[in-house]
């Protein structure tokens, strides 16, 4: 009777996420294994092919501007973000706090076609700031425009930002103040708190955010293609045109591209798995 309980007390648990294992096996590992053999297999037969297709200067050039997206847009995160959130910390209101950390949550999660429409509206040859500016004297335009990489880097930064905000909060409230008081005891200035105590604390959870951040603009399509279309060369916009067939119908030659990508995005979340992992060792 009480191995029988204990068996039941065993696997009732699991059945519990046996939805989330079919979910996940569904959405998630057929679509990828499907993608892998599709890349690597031409009329039933093994062959890479289609990955030296990849490395056509064409797509070489759409990779490069995506690494430098997505470098430009994580670093700006990593550095303002880190600005934004050590003010929100300190800052003596509560509600204002929660009220910013709340907004923080709610701006990561906002993106897409919605946002590109949102810049469009305000930030467009014709949107509201735009109009405004060229009231008082200030044309953003020629020399400016949303629809160009320069315009998709802002677009990027409103979840980049906010998402930093979020990851690198912990990090700061581990700061503790004993440790700027004793600085400030031996001699230390601020700067020099921050530049030898403080950043070096920080930096695997500054690292593992720039390495979240690169991920999540590197994968970000639907943003792009909304606000610039095919103007910006990205992977992603590469990508989604062979799928399409706008210039030629090459799904396996996407799938292969696809999977260098994923690989690009796998070692960043690796990254950043074991740096938050070591920095929670650290404060354990």
């Amino acid at each position: 009777m009480q191995r029988s309980k204990r068996l039941y007390n065993s696997w009732v648990p699991w059945l519990g996420l046996l939805p989330f294992f079919i979910f996940g096996l569904a959405f998630e590992l057929m679509p990828l294994l499907t993608t892998i053999r599709s890349s690597l297999t031409s009329k039933g037969q093994l062959t890479f092919e289609f990955y030296r297709q990849a490395m056509d200067p064409l797509f070489l050039r759409s990779f490069s501007n995506t690494l430098k997206l997505s470098t430009n847009t994580a670093l700006l995160g990593v550095v303002f973000g880190t600005i934004v959130a050590y003010a929100i910390i300190t800052t003596r209101n509560k509600f204002l706090q929660n009220v910013l950390i709340a907004l923080s949550d709610v701006s990561t999660n906002f993106g897409g076609a919605p946002l590109a429409f949102a810049f469009i509206v305000i930030l467009g040859s014709t949107g509201v700031i735009t109009l405004l500016l060229k009231e008082i004297g200030i044309h953003l335009y020629p020399n400016f425009r949303i629809y160009s990489i320069s315009g998709l880097t802002i677009a990027y930064l409103y979840f980049q930002l906010p998402l930093m905000i979020l990851l690198i909060i912990p990090s700061l409230l581990g700061l503790k103040r004993e440790w700027h008081e004793a600085a400030i005891n031996l001699g230390a200035s601020t700067f020099q708190y921050w530049v030898r105590v403080a950043l070096p604390i920080l930096f695997p959870s500054l690292l593992s955010g720039f390495l979240l951040l690169f991920a999540n603009s590197f994968g970000a399509y639907a943003t792009a293609w909304t606000l610039t279309g095919s103007d910006v060369d990205l992977i992603t916009i590469r990508i989604a045109a062979l799928i399409r067939g706008e210039v030629q119908l090459a799904p396996e030659l996407a799938d292969a591209l696809s999977i260098i990508s994923l690989l690009v995005m796998l070692a960043c979340v690796i990254g950043y798995t074991w740096l938050s992992n070591r920095t929670r060792k650290g404060k354990a």
